[in-house]
């Protein structure tokens, strides 16, 4: 699955921002099916995620402070002290293309796809040089590159880069100045393959989010670990409070929370196990999963898309290739609603 090549030259037009999953409202005013009868699948984002406690009302008038204890839980967690934490990884992913253009003008970019569109768009609006390329063609190409960007593992395809293969390219890159920039939002599941390591190497950067494996996509809260020099540059341009004094609050507890964590681990690793045989028996197309996903290569993508949206059920539909991407149900009861409407489709 090879990508167009997508050449951008400082100054020039730049595509409109890409789409996203979870845009229910739109749906629900596309197909006329009201909001509470939805079942949103389109996000990959954990459907039973860390239960959030009441908040105490102070954590709403106060500004919020960096000696809170949300660092220490996150050193721990993520496993190294290079770590800076940040209003999500799109606060990342949209500021450090600026951070290397400011340090060494125009880059020659690769960006694996299909993939997260964000990444390959917020290099180009920087002004860099983005080529779209398959994994199949990231070895040949390495060379010609001054940055690299994957997702690991990737979203929406799911396909998942070996720690030793992705050290291997962060070492020749960085030999020569080069970025591995490798985004780690859906790795929580198998925290054993992430590249985070005390202290970290230059030239590496990984992303990391509370968003997916957490549930917690609404408080924006990620983390950025990289060498010390450039997260200073980082936290520069983020500047103060990035993080809201809430956001910190619950992010704080539900890093310390281990029990929870070893819990959901457990629990996905059935889940995506039963997703893949739902959608496989169903939709007779090879599947590829993840722990919080499944994705389906598919030429009746537009079709079934429409089917499921008509009986109110979002999936999230991909262009090149034409592919469809499947959330984890949250209860038994919408388990069974998708099984049946997958059932009406494949009769």
């Amino acid at each position: 699955m090879t990508g167009p090549d997508v050449h951008k030259s400082h100054g020039s037009n730049v595509s409109p921002t890409p789409l996203h999953g979870g845009r229910l409202n739109a749906a629900v005013e596309r197909y006329g099916i009201p909001r509470e009868q939805w079942l949103d699948l389109s996000t990959g984002i954990n459907p039973n995620g860390w239960p959030v406690p009441p908040l105490p009302a102070e954590v709403f008038n106060r500004l919020p402070e960096e000696d809170d204890g949300l660092q220490t839980a996150a050193v721990e967690y993520y496993g190294s002290r290079e770590l800076l934490l940040v209003p999500g990884s799109q606060a990342a992913i949209q500021t450090l293309p600026a951070l290397r253009f400011a340090r060494s003008g125009p880059a020659r970019v690769g960006v694996l796809y299909p993939a997260y569109a964000e990444h390959a768009f917020r290099w180009q609006q920087a002004g860099h040089e983005v080529s779209a390329l398959s994994a199949e063609q990231i070895e040949a190409r390495l060379e010609a590159l001054d940055v690299l960007v994957l997702i690991n593992p990737c979203n929406p395809s799911g396909m998942c880069f070996s720690p030793e293969q992705l050290r291997h390219w962060h070492a020749r890159l960085a030999r020569r100045g080069g970025w591995l920039l490798v985004d780690e939002a859906f790795i929580d599941a198998t925290p054993e393959l992430s590249l985070i390591v005390d202290p970290m190497p230059e030239g590496l950067i990984v992303l990391r989010s509370l968003g997916k494996f957490f549930g917690l996509a609404g408080i924006r809260v990620g983390a950025v670990s990289a060498h010390s020099d450039l997260l200073q540059l980082l936290s520069h341009k983020l500047g103060p409070w990035a993080i809201s004094h809430p956001a910190r609050y619950i992010a704080r507890q539900a890093l310390a929370d281990r029990e929870w964590q070893q819990r959901t681990r457990d629990s996905l690793q059935l889940q995506q196990a039963r997703l893949k045989g739902l959608l496989a028996q169903y939709l007779s197309e090879p599947v590829i999963t993840t722990a919080l996903f499944g994705y389906v290569v598919t030429g009746q993508a537009v079709e079934i898309e429409h089917q499921c949206a008509r009986a109110g059920i979002l999936i999230r539909r991909f262009e090149q290739p034409a592919a469809l991407r499947f959330g984890l149900p949250g209860n038994e009861v919408e388990w069974q609603r998708l099984e049946h409407l997958l059932s009406e489709i494949h009769q």
